[in-house]
């Protein structure tokens, strides 16, 4: 069982959650802020991604990239970030006894970032690069535009990378005056998570974690618009098509219990190879090698989300019996073996999960910063357990005959 503690920084209100995973030798270091993509105003599309990529360039006292990366590898620590549309986090994994250093690290280049002119143009271009690439990747583009198709104009239907003329525009005061406006400590978090023995003594760890300013609540974020779902397809003349599908499903996402719920609903409907997506359209038909369906709550709104890639020819026929299998679970619901298998899987998934200190540390993030939620991962555990029947029967009655559709292929929209 994770035992959690939870204190807060005086100077600069952030929080720092401590969770003691038992039997295990590593720790993570996770900070995280409510300054996701969905927090950037039109211009500023790509910012908060491209903020997270500045700031490993140095801070004060590892006052360059090569500073930080080769005082991490001196550590045995395996240092990354990432950035969605609800968060910005940078976290480090290491040996609990390298706990004082990694902190210290992390702490000094996140909380004290030089953003130096120089380096802001030098990795311009590579994030130029990165953004290039994913529009080489029919996979990505899909993404892309199911996103587009289900949100519109809203924040939710950009990209996390944001276009390239953007990432030409942006200068060194903007990316500082964003930071300013969304980085504030009361809307984010520091997570601590697997072996906390060798932690340095509160004292020192409240003064590392000063390092981030002080700074104002920000504003809240755009809510998610009314679902008015379309059809988007990007002609590409090839053998492969990338379809992907987004319904709206009608659960409350403050309610642990019915994210639950929908969690096992995704699992038997694409979610594993006993489900019916994978066992209907690739088992039984042959019609792709890649299909499945995944559930995913933002703060405000939840999506359930099919996809598959698959030979051309082939995508209509698998677009019309993907749609009938979700038609076919809305009237007539799962089986209560469907349910029985799903939940065990689901629940397995998450324990085999929370084996990984970094996993639990980005767990943390999500429920106190997204959901303002308890982080014990036990509980998500639970939760998924809990789940009966008659609620998954719920969840999929709730996922209306609405959907978005986006593909690539060699396709046109009237054919969906």
């Amino acid at each position: 069982m994770a035992n959690v503690t939870s204190t807060t920084v005086p100077s600069n209100g952030l929080p720092i959650h401590r969770i003691e995973l038992p039997g295990t030798r590593a720790l993570t270091i996770l900070v995280a802020f409510d300054a996701g993509a969905r927090n950037e105003r039109p211009e500023e599309n790509g910012m908060a991604h491209f903020l997270e990529h500045l700031v490993f360039k140095g801070g004060e006292k590892y006052p360059t990239y090569k500073d930080v990366n080769e005082t991490a590898e001196h550590l045995g620590g395996v240092l990354n970030a990432y950035t969605s549309q609800d968060l910005v986090a940078f976290h480090i994994t290491v040996r609990a006894e390298s706990a004082p250093a990694a902190i210290d690290l992390l702490s000094d280049f996140v909380g004290r970032p030089r953003l130096d002119a120089d380096e802001l143009d030098r990795e311009r271009g590579v994030v130029i690069q990165e953004i290039n690439r994913a529009y080489d990747q029919p996979s990505m583009v899909a993404e892309y535009l199911i996103d587009r198709a289900a949100f519109g104009e809203h924040p939710l239907g950009r990209t996390v990378l944001g276009p390239e003329e953007n990432l030409r525009s942006f200068t060194r005061e903007g990316i500082v005056a964003f930071r300013e406006r969304r980085w504030a400590g009361s809307r984010g978090g520091a997570f601590l998570a697997g072996n906390l023995e060798h932690l340095p003594p509160e004292e020192e760890l409240q003064e590392r974690f000063s390092r981030f300013p002080a700074l104002p609540e920000p504003e809240p974020y755009v809510p998610a618009p009314d679902f008015a779902p379309q059809k988007l397809v990007e002609q590409r003349e090839t053998n492969q098509s990338h379809l992907r599908m987004i319904y709206r499903p009608e659960i409350s996402v403050t309610d642990l219990r019915e994210r639950a719920a929908l969690s096992i609903y995704a699992t038997l409907l694409g979610g594993s190879m006993g489900s019916r997506l994978f066992e209907e359209i690739r088992e039984k038909r042959g019609l792709c090698y890649s299909v499945y369906a995944a559930d995913h709550t933002f703060a405000d709104v939840p999506i359930l989300q099919l996809g598959s890639g698959l030979e051309s020819a082939k995508c209509i026929e698998a677009y019309t019996r993907m749609r009938e299998i979700v038609d076919e679970l809305r009237s007539d619901g799962p089986t209560e073996e469907e349910v029985k298998r799903a939940r065990a899987y689901a629940a397995g998934r998450f324990v085999l999960g929370f084996e990984n200190t970094g996993a639990v540390a980005r767990y943390g993030a999500t429920q106190a910063i997204v959901f303002g939620e308890d982080i014990d991962p036990d509980r998500a555990i639970a939760a998924l357990d809990a789940v009966t029947f008659e609620e998954v029967r719920e969840v999929a009655a709730g996922v209306a005959d609405n959907l978005a559709v986006a593909c690539v292929g060699p396709h046109s929209v009237e054919e969906f």
